[in-house]
């Protein structure tokens, strides 16, 4: 029964890194970064679509994003969704392909990245606690129920800690990663 809810856990707090992993991917550090873009919806016929679904997202150089609509009038649909996502991007057309130079940071605006940066940390490690609340929960509810015994909780809990203890780490290591290349501008 506890070897269930260890990987439950596992996979819940793999998930709580995997959304780390995902947010980070979209801080704007200056360099190019076609993932920046994931979740910058299109209006495409009436329907808002992500903008890889309607236009080909390509990496030219390390300060430059050029997309390819795959329609012709949904240039303009993908300007106005870039200029209106909170990237603070500025779109160049030319004929059917928009340009995206990334200008450099400021420091200022760096220091302000590396603070979400953290805060978004923060905010993983809390859902990695929380799937640790759960799965000891999970367990003392086995031992209520008699399945299991009271060495059994002791020896379930600390392997849940182990797991939260590894988790975190990577949470750690994913955001000084990310930090670094803020800072390393």
């Amino acid at each position: 029964m506890t070897a269930e809810i260890k990987n439950d856990a596992t996979k819940r707090m793999q998930k709580c890194v995997d959304t780390l992993k995902t947010e980070l991917a979209k801080l704007r550090t200056g360099r190019a970064n076609a993932a920046m873009l994931d979740h910058v919806r299109v209006d495409y016929y009436g329907s808002d679509v992500p903008l890889s679904q309607v236009a080909s997202v390509v990496v030219e150089d390390a300060r430059t994003i050029t997309i390819t609509p795959w329609e012709k009038p949904m240039v303009g649909a993908i300007e106005k969704a870039i200029m209106t996502s909170d990237l603070g991007l500025n779109p160049n057309t030319a004929g059917q392909t928009i340009r995206i130079n990334m200008p450099p940071l400021t420091e200022e605006r760096r220091r302000d990245l590396a603070k979400v940066v953290k805060t978004e940390a923060e905010g993983a490690k809390v859902a990695i606690r929380n799937v640790r609340r759960d799965a000891n929960q999970a367990i003392k509810d086995q031992e209520k129920a008699k399945k299991i015994t009271a060495d059994d909780v002791k020896r379930g809990e600390a392997e849940i800690q182990k797991l939260t203890d590894q988790f975190v780490a990577k949470v750690d290591e994913a955001a000084a990663t990310k930090e670094k290349e803020l800072m390393s501008m």
